[in-house]
């Protein structure tokens, strides 16, 4: 008989014998644990287990439901995920004018090297749309002249398209609160420096000016508070102080951005983050096991 794999994932402050009796309750209705990876960090426990329903004695809805009542008693977080039946994660890209971000995840996307479907490009300016016909995604743009009715505009297109990831590919607009609230901890930006150095504007020339010999690019979760959201990534390139023009600090800034944010975008698909107590937790667990799932392990 096949394997019938699902993810449970289990996030709580960490306690004893929690191990024991999400196991204990999985083998009284027949499952079988196939992988398990958990780690404690920042006093909270997270566990990730491949497990194989073939056996289950009883209906998907009962062994749901029943996981979460045992997590609600211990005061934990589950999640059950079908992995045979889950739907690729729906990302959605926020732009502007310059293409060096966008192309990047289109063409990680292209290449398999994220999981998941990019579903639609929305901007405030038509200059990408050439780059989302070539690559067969929707495009739309609205003016941010008026930025209560273009934020509507992406309001709206955003519940269309039921994103579960919103990238902002060098959008170069603050979204506003009602935006963040609707999409918490699944909205990711790129900004060009090492945060919490340089926020705000013109952060390369402002790296240039200052002489600093190194500086950067950060992804991270946008809040309400600009450029303070927690971090996912940061890389790092070398300024050549004397030598280097703030137009080759914003060109070696650029090169290394649309990695940086689609490496970013990787990780969340991969469900490799988990935001505790803001700050992004890295959790390898989970993406190891969808691997070992998808090899048939």
């Amino acid at each position: 008989m096949p394997q019938i794999k699902a993810v449970v994932s289990v996030v709580g402050k960490d306690q004893k014998a929690v191990v024991a009796k999400f196991a204990t309750h999985l083998a009284e209705l027949g499952v079988n644990i196939l992988d398990i990876e958990q780690q404690v960090t920042r006093g909270r426990f997270i566990m990730d287990m491949l497990v194989d329903l073939s056996d289950l004695n009883v209906s998907l809805d009962e062994l749901i439901t029943g996981l979460l009542d045992l997590g609600k008693q211990i005061e934990m977080e589950v999640r059950v995920a079908l992995h045979d039946q889950g739907r690729p994660k729906r990302v959605a890209v926020l732009a502007s004018k310059e293409a060096h971000c966008l192309e990047r995840i289109i063409e990680d996307f292209q290449h398999k090297r994220c999981r998941g479907e990019l579903v639609c490009v929305l901007a405030n300016h038509p200059d990408l749309e050439p780059v989302a016909q070539e690559a067969g995604l929707p495009f739309a743009h609205m003016p941010a002249t008026d930025k209560p009715a273009h934020f509507k505009w992406v309001m709206q297109q955003l519940q269309q398209y039921k994103p579960d990831l919103v990238v902002l590919a060098r959008y170069m607009q603050i979204v506003p609160p009602e935006l963040v609230t609707a999409y918490r901890h699944k909205i990711i930006n790129i900004h060009p420096s090492l945060l919490p150095y340089f926020p705000g504007a013109k952060p390369y020339h402002q790296a240039w000016e200052q002489g600093v010999r190194v500086t950067g690019c950060t992804a991270h979760f946008v809040t309400e508070d600009l450029d303070e959201g927690p971090i996912v990534l940061q890389d790092v390139f070398h300024i050549d102080v004397g030598k280097d023009t703030a137009a080759d600090v914003r060109s070696k800034g650029q090169q290394l951005e649309g990695r940086v944010l689609s490496e970013a975008v990787r990780m969340f698909l991969d469900e490799k983050l988990l935001v505790v107590d803001d700050k992004v937790v890295f959790r390898p667990g989970l993406s190891t096991l969808l691997d070992h799932a998808d090899n048939g392990g």
